[in-house]
């Protein structure tokens, strides 16, 4: 295997517990700010994205996610002292936050600097050694990390390899610790199954088809500009997009209008000449958004020009659930809009469908936020505005079901990383005490072992 020895090296150098100190690890996750802040600027990345959408989503929230590291650290590591029964109450029971080993992270290319230096961060920060493969479709973006990357980091600790799809299934077959891989469905299932050889954990973080319900009780002008951001931000190659609205026919009469116009206020009349509108990032992913403007009537926009990947922002009606676009997960600047006759309607169709990596509600009445909340399931929830969720390091983020396993952000970064490792320390002292759990047996030993060991309630239990 062409990666066997580059593992190895790694691996060797996690058994020498060099990663795991304080003192190491702090000057490791720094260097993140000198990668993420001097050398990868906006102009090299490989995603033909605004240079303000690329300041902020790869560089401000990836100065965000370290500084949270840096300012925490040390709380994190510290053993965490748990309860302990009467029988044990001499000794010492914690919690040790121990690093996997070596750790691959796998990135995509629609973020292909946050979504790579983030979980770095926590991998770093949790002790790991760690492999990176930043994607391959964004070259410019792997070109960059592959030459620059490593000169902040420990060679022996840290390594970038540049691979296609068929060098990453070589990869894939060597046993890793923990694998954190972002992309597409069918590949994460494809490095679940290689995973799985190795008995190795995973966090998977995919995407899916996002529902966003606007109830008949909102500003529509507030509703429309903040889905018009979260829809088109990164020409909609965002996994956490809106991917389709749900609304009764008076919401959406409302909403055609308030849509226009705020496409308009962000892109101007044509948005193929907007510096603030991206485009598609391949011939491959261009050709497939296309076709998916067959489905339903192109309401607003639907302008394409295949020599710059552009896609118009647009907006489609009269969709229905089995059209094309309902298929799949659209990753591009097109929200289609389908009616509903209420909430109750509009969760139902939510529920019948895999379950999402988020679910967007917008409503003027807390009511009927609170019942899309619970009454569905999704990696995460935001209710009256799109995308902000994903900025809060202080919550968790990551899909439930087809749309992902596991989570990260800030603190849970490192939890994913973190090997929670259950210790009790035993005196070897007082062993008269531990004689009533020693053979031979009797009723008076198990009567005094079940009460010294026994955990009560705290308060009675009420069914009604």
């Amino acid at each position: 295997n062409p990666y066997a020895g580059l593992v190895s090296r790694l691996r060797a150098a996690w058994l020498s517990g060099k990663t795991r100190p304080m003192e190491r690890k702090i000057p490791n996750v720094r260097t993140r700010a000198a990668a993420a802040c001097a050398e990868l600027t906006p102009p090299v990345l490989c995603v033909p994205k605004p240079p303000f959408e690329a300041e902020y989503c790869e560089i401000h929230l990836c100065k965000n996610e370290l500084h949270e590291t840096l300012n925490n650290l040390s709380h994190w590591m510290k053993d965490e002292h748990v309860d302990k029964t009467l029988v044990i109450r001499q000794d010492s029971a914690f919690i040790r936050k121990d690093p996997y080993g070596v750790v691959l992270i796998i990135a995509p290319w629609n973020y292909p600097i946050n979504l790579l230096l983030v979980p770095l961060i926590g991998a770093i920060a949790a002790g790991n050694c760690v492999v990176l493969k930043p994607s391959e479709i964004s070259k410019n973006t792997e070109k960059l990390v592959a030459e620059e990357l490593p000169s902040y980091l420990d060679k022996d600790c840290c390594a970038v390899v540049t691979a296609g799809m068929q060098e990453t299934i070589r990869l894939l077959e060597n046993k890793f610790d923990y694998i954190f891989f972002t992309g597409s469905s069918s590949v994460g299932r494809m490095v679940m199954t290689a995973a799985a050889k190795h008995l190795t954990p995973v966090t998977l973080e995919l995407g899916g088809k996002n529902p966003c319900y606007v109830s008949d009780t909102c500003d529509v002008q507030n509703v429309a500009r903040r889905v018009v951001w979260g829809r088109f931000y990164n020409a909609g190659q965002t996994c956490i997009a809106p991917d389709y609205l749900l609304c009764s026919l008076e919401m959406q009469e409302k909403l055609m209008p308030a849509l226009r116009e705020a496409i308009t206020e962000f892109f101007g009349s044509n948005p193929q000449e907007s510096p603030d509108f991206g485009r598609i990032i391949g011939v491959k992913q261009f050709r497939r958004i296309q076709a998916l403007l067959c489905s339903g009537r192109v309401a607003i926009g639907g302008q394409t020009d295949a020599e710059t990947r552009y896609v118009a922002p647009t907006v489609l009606v009269d969709v229905q659930p089995s059209d094309p676009i309902m298929q799949e997960e659209i990753f591009g600047p097109i929200l289609p809009i389908l009616l509903v006759a209420n909430m109750d309607e509009a969760i139902d169709l939510i529920n019948s469908r895999e379950r999402p990596l988020v679910v967007y509600a917008f409503s003027s009445n807390d009511k009927v936020v609170n019942q899309v909340l619970d009454r569905t399931s999704s990696g995460g929830f935001c209710s009256n505005d799109t995308l902000m969720h994903f900025t809060l390091s202080s919550l968790p983020f990551g899909g439930i079901g087809s749309s992902g396993l596991g989570m990260y952000h800030g603190k849970f970064t490192f939890d994913t990383f973190t090997h929670q490792r259950g210790c009790l320390h035993c005196s070897m002292g007082l062993e008269a005490l531990n004689s009533v759990r020693y053979p031979p047996y009797s009723q008076q030993k198990l009567a005094i072992i079940r009460a010294a060991s026994k955990v009560k309630r705290k308060s009675s239990c009420i069914l009604l």
